[in-house]
């Protein structure tokens, strides 16, 4: 078995040392050995942080991906834990797909300022409400 400092599994994991001690710490990935000062990986802890990667994408915290491993390593998803992301996604999607709209319609607006487009206005409501709420269907409601 081929074992990997942390040097090489920085360079081919596209993340920084730093990031691999911390998720070490973390409990996320383990090393297993040293090489002197250099902490020593198994080469399946690439596909190991290549999970991590596509978790922080989907936007679960490193404690809720954590707790998608087993002790002994192996993976072990929630699939409702999948559908709730998902779901969380697609609200995310609506939302900036609404504020896109929005903006982009402010851009070409004929109105004589910004503040005197009726979408603009909506699309400036619903951000002050974001601060509280999550952007109602104000903005969505009709943006062109």
């Amino acid at each position: 078995m081929k074992l990997l400092d942390i040097a090489e599994v920085a360079a081919q994991a596209g993340v920084p040392a730093s990031a691999l001690r911390f998720y070490e710490e973390k409990g996320l990935i383990a090393s297993v050995g040293r090489r002197g000062l250099r902490r020593l990986f198994t080469a399946d802890v690439l596909e190991r942080l290549s999970l991590i990667a596509l978790g922080r994408l989907a936007g679960f915290s490193l404690e809720e991906i954590a707790a998608m491993f087993s002790p002994d390593g192996r993976l072990r998803i929630r699939r409702e834990k999948l559908a709730d992301k998902a779901d969380d996604l697609d609200r995310t999607i609506r939302r900036l797909a609404a504020m896109r709209d929005g903006l982009r319609h402010a851009a070409v607006c004929k109105a004589p300022s910004h503040l005197e487009c009726p979408t603009f206005r909506r699309l400036v409501k619903a951000a002050g409400r974001r601060r509280t709420q999550p952007v109602s269907k104000a903005v969505s409601k009709r943006v062109a």
